[in-house]
């Protein structure tokens, strides 16, 4: 068979060329029995969308961009993952870019659209203000991720990252833990997810009448696995007490968990051990980790939803989208029956303006 065209594609489903179309881009009206029905035949037959023919008929480039600063951090490869499979779902591809938090890299990334490259830009930014954003974006569609920016007429999509960090200390209250600590901050300027997080942890603490002690936040100058394992490996030896950690991440759980069996030390039998992200590798560890996951594809479908609006002239004010997240309870901080469920305690998404 010679080059696959849309209409083959309609012919073999048995449905219009418009209704291929519509699911090829996305479109949220098609039906999930239509859509899986033409998905079906579009596997089948191999179909793949004529990317340049359509950028001519619409002026569109059919690309869009995911900007975020380091992609050795899990959380963010997996969130390229889940960005990349999404925008493949809806007939576009995927332009990553790396900024490593700079604020060149960032200004590149929102500027996109002006070398004509790609339609639309998600960014989870790091050093450019509201301000700076909305003076170079020009016509650029813009969707922003994380807590460090809230630009008046582009929409962002978070975590309730204070809410999931107080349900997390709650999980540890549970099983009866008193001496709660967090790990895994940095140790000059703290960054926007790192203050959300521990400002939910003294939440989660004030509610379940404990005090916070700010010899329990220990904090981190490298944000690696092994950075994390040489900081807290030091606060064990300069006499730290705890029976609980909330970290900030899994990199930095990953390096408690080392210290803490290098000294012979056991979780969750002495300390019960909480990361964030859910990577993948925490459920093959010994002891599997418990952690705070991001729902990520939700992230990625609702900031995807609110780029292709804007692309397509939406001039709503800015909206802020709440997604959810869920605590995975492993064996480092089981349930108080020493149980575990990695799929428990569903937090729900929510939209302001």
């Amino acid at each position: 068979m010679g080059k696959v065209t849309l209409q083959d594609v309609a012919v073999h489903a048995g449905v219009s060329m418009k209704t291929v179309s519509n699911v090829v881009r996305g479109y949220q009206h098609v039906s999930p029995p239509m859509r899986d029905r033409v998905q079906a035949a579009i596997d089948e037959l191999g179909y793949r969308p004529n990317v340049s023919g359509r950028s001519l008929a619409t002026g569109r480039s059919n690309m869009l961009a995911f900007a975020f600063p380091d992609l050795r951090r899990p959380y963010f490869a997996e969130l390229a993952h889940v960005f990349s499979r999404v925008c493949a779902q809806r007939g576009y591809q995927l332009l990553l870019e790396e900024t490593l938090g700079e604020a060149d890299g960032e200004r590149s990334a929102v500027r996109g659209r002006e070398a004509g490259v790609v339609d639309g830009v998600v960014i989870h930014p790091q050093v450019l203000t509201p301000e700076a954003i909305d003076r170079i974006r020009g016509d650029t569609a813009v969707v922003f991720l994380g807590e460090d920016v809230r630009p008046q007429y582009s929409d962002q999509v978070v975590i309730d990252n204070a809410a999931a960090a107080a349900q997390a200390v709650a999980h540890l209250v549970a099983l009866g833990r008193r001496r709660i600590g967090f790990f895994g901050h940095e140790t000059g300027p703290e960054s926007s997810t790192s203050g959300v997080r521990l400002h939910g942890y003294r939440a989660g603490l004030a509610a379940a009448g404990l005090p916070v002690h700010d010899a329990l936040l220990v904090p981190r100058e490298v944000g690696d696995a092994a950075g994390a394992e040489t900081a807290f490996g030091r606060a064990l030896d300069a006499g730290l007490r705890v029976d609980a950690l909330l970290c900030r991440d899994d990199l930095a759980a990953l390096g408690v968990l080392r210290a803490m069996r290098l000294r012979g030390l056991d979780a969750p039998r002495d300390i019960a051990v909480v990361g964030w992200d859910a990577m993948g590798l925490g459920s093959s560890l010994v002891p599997s980790l418990t952690s705070v996951a991001p729902d990520t594809v939700a992230l990625a479908d609702t900031a995807l939803d609110l780029l292709l609006e804007r692309m397509d002239g939406s001039e709503v004010p800015g909206r802020l989208v709440t997604v959810g997240h869920r605590l995975l309870v492993g064996e480092s901080a089981p349930f108080p029956d020493g149980s575990v469920d990695r799929g428990q305690a569903q937090g729900q998404g929510r939209v302001s303006a």
